[in-house]
């Protein structure tokens, strides 16, 4: 269900939602909410960071109004899992100039991509191939391995570390703008084909960020829907 949010983007329903998934910055390696959070025309927090803090926000609702929730709960809640995935992608907070590195065209091994869509969509399809028999279930196995007893699992109780809602949202957006810094845009031009070299160091990077996603977003998650009101997100400020 997290896939729902693309499904439905091209729609004239949906269209508002579009500037949601990504947010775009001054080519400066950071984010800066007030700066970089806007649509096209310049309306504040219509960015993946705003839509975040919204979405939470929104659910959080359920514990006092319930069904009379003036939000459509559903809806919030397949939005905040797809853009808690989409900010933790690096190019979803890449540079303006390129829009997220979509104007940069490039070849993968022998095919025709864009730099987005290699870290959207090529690096992960080429591991699926490589490593995991084309499953996408043997995938999940191995970050699921890594999160309780591997690589990862003295990570996860700093992975979840959050205080605010905003100030998390804006250090793991942050986070994907330094990334897309240092290892998607980094050695890469126009018409330059990417393969094993490019391949090899940065699934490590794609991998990491998928498990601190699913991390984050279990996090929010279980704070929203706590059972001790204490222990979640009274507001997102």
């Amino acid at each position: 269900m997290c896939v729902w949010p693309d499904q439905i983007r091209l729609q004239s329903k949906y269209r508002w939602a579009s500037p949601l998934h990504y947010a775009n910055t001054p080519d400066s390696c950071s984010f800066v909410y007030k700066r970089d959070c806007h649509n096209d025309a310049g309306q504040p927090d219509m960015c993946v960071a705003g839509a975040i803090r919204n979405f939470t926000t929104q659910l959080t609702t359920y514990r006092t109004q319930g069904f009379d929730s003036p939000h459509n709960l559903t809806e919030a809640l397949l939005f905040l899992s797809h853009f808690v995935g989409d900010i933790h992608q690096p190019l979803h907070v890449g540079f303006e100039s390129d829009a997220g590195g979509n104007t940069i065209e490039v070849r993968w091994f022998r095919r025709k991509s864009n730099l987005h869509h290699v870290w959207d969509r090529d690096i992960i399809l080429e591991a699926l191939g490589d490593y995991y028999d084309k499953d996408g279930g043997l995938l999940l196995d191995e970050l699921n391995r890594n999160l309780t007893q591997g690589i990862w699992s003295n990570d996860v109780s700093e992975w979840e570390r959050c205080s605010t809602v905003n100030s998390c949202v804006n250090r793991w957006a942050d986070e994907s703008t330094g990334l897309a810094c240092k290892w998607a845009y980094e050695g890469v031009e126009a018409g330059i084909t990417l393969s094993e070299e490019y391949y090899d160091s940065r699934l490590p990077i794609v991998m990491e960020r998928l498990a601190q996603g699913g991390v984050r977003l279990a996090m929010l998650l279980n704070r929203v829907f706590a059972e001790d009101a204490t222990r979640g997100f009274a507001y997102s400020s």
